[in-house]
This record gives structure tokens, sequence and C-alpha cells, in this order.
């Protein structure tokens, strides 16, 4: 999925939003989460995961080209970690909902009348 997909997915799910109001959304969460681990923080999405940044300490590579011996520079790179959630979701797979055993979850509320 694309970020453009994304928005417009959002846009016909809630369609009391305007389009715009759903980029600047999606564009602000994406910045605020790249300026965190620019800044070497963790970033932590209860129920989808958590992205870190990892050091990878300087080596010599390989040319795949030519066989010729490459130093490779120590270099920081953004890491997810899937939660539990996320990967319970996907490894649901084609299954359908129904089967999956009920958890209560603090994200459910269910409003009985008076």
């Amino acid at each position: 999925m694309t970020r453009s997909e994304l928005i417009a997915e959002l846009v016909a799910a809630n369609p009391h939003l305007q389009g715009r109001d759903v980029e600047l959304i999606v564009s602000t969460v994406f910045d605020e989460i790249s300026g965190a681990l620019a800044r070497g923080e963790r970033v932590e999405l209860r129920g989808f995961g958590a992205f870190t940044v990892k050091k990878r300490d300087a080596r010599t590579g390989r040319n795949p080209r030519t066989g010729e011996s490459v130093s490779v520079e120590e270099k920081v790179v953004p890491f997810f970690k899937a939660g539990k959630e996320l990967r319970e979701r996907i490894n649901l797979g084609g299954q359908s909902r129904a089967r999956r055993p009920a958890r209560p979850s603090a994200a459910r509320l269910t409003l009985l009348p008076d």
C-alpha cells in the first residue's frame, strides 16, 4: 500500500474528514516517527509494533559485480519489530475472524441500553 492509497482508504472510511486533512494527519504522523528515529528515540505503537534504530559496525564487503573488497562505513539503520497483536492478525491469514478467541481489550467499549 502506498501513502496515497492509505490516504484514499482513510478518506473513504471517514467521509466526515476532508482529503487534505487526512493527508496532513498522515504526513504529520510519519514526520513525527521519522523525527524521533533521527534523534535516536524509540517509537512504540501498542498493538502494532516498535520502531528503533540499530547501529551497524564498519565492515569489509565485496562488490558483487567485480568481487573486489570494499570498506563499508558504520551506519545507523531503522528497525521495526511487529507487536503481538499485529503478528496474531497476520497469522490469522485467511481464517474467519469468528474463529479467533475473544480477548478483552481496553480499546473496545460496549454500550448497553438503560
